[in-house]
């Protein structure tokens, strides 16, 4: 019996946390939001958990509890630093860990976008990726002035007008993935020939334009940035329904779910490698991961003391909303957050992560902590120690790049654009 593919793990860093009141936490350090010192000591802890990458949340507006618009809350975290330049302040204080920011492909420029990731991968000596997102928000649209969104409630997702919105936006950015990684390879390796003798810097033949003309996009190209180190980085996408399921299935490296159960992942899993037999990518690597909220303590029973949970900030907010709404805290997660949560001490947290493994229910996880720093640092000190005794996860990193540690080869240029020619 041949042994079960390496568990991948990774973080998903956002302010101090996923609970709204995080930042009310004793160790969750909200002075140093907007400072450098505080994302680096993030991703310098979860590269010392061996995680395979982290992302960065991002957005073009400020965070709201609403769908489609602000919220004008001011008990909640709010503003944000940019992820791309984020990324890229860390990278030289790491070694081994990805750095994968969020990008709003909606309201951006793919051909800025292409540059800036390469750059990170060149700061960061092959470690680079990004987490394409969209917005139908009419506050974010209204930063730019080139379109307008009508607006937008949950339930108008499920009007024909709503799905049509929705696959328009994410057909847009299957082009715009494709103008990135169109432009990436618009360099051949070998471009730079910085022949000090002959006065030759680069081959200019080895230089591409790309001339791609879509529904969203016309472009012509070449990068003005060489091929990245890893000639792709990494290309990712959250995924909750159908429409982002073919998005990530057609155009992306690794795609985010939201599964409740084993069940349902698997036929998550089974809708989005149908995307991609259909892209013609069936045989091109995708990993799927689950995206879940984790937990560092079981909460008590509500309506009790001694909330392990949290402070008590915290988890009286959580114990209250559910005791109100007759929920357990695990379906107050899932309806709040819409994704799956671990809870529990760390061998039940990491029993709970080998089981979705080895159900084959996912390649592994990106972890959404309840609180930052203290999530991640518990995680790293007792979750991670006992995934290794199961003999599911690293003791060290063995590879130099994000692509080597997910498995992924160096892609090769000349059969990529085999490949875009006959498609």
């Amino acid at each position: 019996m041949s042994a079960p593919p390496p568990l991948r793990l990774a973080v998903a860093l956002d302010g101090t946390g996923r609970h709204p009141a995080a930042w009310r936490e004793p160790g969750a350090r909200p002075h140093d939001l907007f400072t450098a010192g505080y994302w680096a000591d993030l991703v310098t802890e979860a590269e010392r958990g061996l995680l395979d990458f982290v992302t960065f949340e991002d957005a073009l507006g400020l965070q709201s509890s609403h769908l489609a618009e602000p919220d004008g809350r001011t008990d909640q975290v709010r503003g944000r630093l940019d992820a791309v330049l984020v990324a890229a302040r860390v990278a030289p204080l790491t070694r081994h860990i990805g750095l994968v920011p969020t990008v709003v492909a909606t309201h951006t420029e793919p051909f800025h976008i292409s540059k800036a990731i390469a750059t990170l991968d060149y700061v960061s000596t092959g470690r680079a990726g990004l987490r394409v997102q969209v917005t139908a928000r009419q506050n974010e649209a209204a930063h730019f002035g080139r379109r307008t969104f009508p607006r937008l409630r949950v339930e108008d997702l499920h009007t024909p007008a709503g799905r049509d919105l929705i696959a328009e936006l994410f057909d847009e950015a299957a082009d715009y993935i494709e103008v990135v990684r169109c432009l990436w390879d618009s360099w051949e390796d070998d471009a730079e020939i910085r022949d000090v003798a002959t006065g030759r810097f680069i081959d200019r033949d080895k230089l591409h334009h790309i001339d791609f003309e879509g529904g969203h996009f016309s472009v012509k190209g070449p990068s003005i940035t060489p091929r990245p180190p890893q000639g792709q980085p990494v290309v990712s996408a959250l995924a909750h329904q159908s429409v982002p399921y073919q998005l990530v299935g057609r155009s992306a490296d690794i795609g985010y779910v939201t599964p409740h159960d084993t069940e349902q992942a698997h036929a998550v899993v089974a809708e989005i490698r149908a995307a991609q037999a259909a892209a013609g990518r069936a045989e091109e690597p995708l990993h799927i991961f689950g995206d879940v909220v984790v937990f560092r303590d079981p909460p008590p029973a509500f309506g009790r003391g001694d909330p392990h949970l949290a402070s008590l900030a915290v988890a009286r907010q959580w114990r209250g909303r559910a005791a109100a709404e007759n929920l357990s805290i695990r379906e107050l997660v899932i309806e709040t957050t819409g994704r799956q949560s671990f809870i529990g001490s760390p061998a039940t947290v990491a029993e709970t992560i080998n089981h979705f493994v080895q159900a084959d229910a996912a390649d592994g996880f990106i972890l959404v902590p309840h609180i930052t720093p203290g999530g991640l640092d518990e995680f790293a000190d007792t979750v991670v120690p006992l995934l290794q005794e199961r003999g599911v996860f690293r003791h060290d990193y063995t590879g130099t790049t994000l692509r080597d540690h997910l498995g992924l080869a160096h892609p090769d240029r000349a059969e990529r654009e085999t490949r875009r020619a006959a498609s």
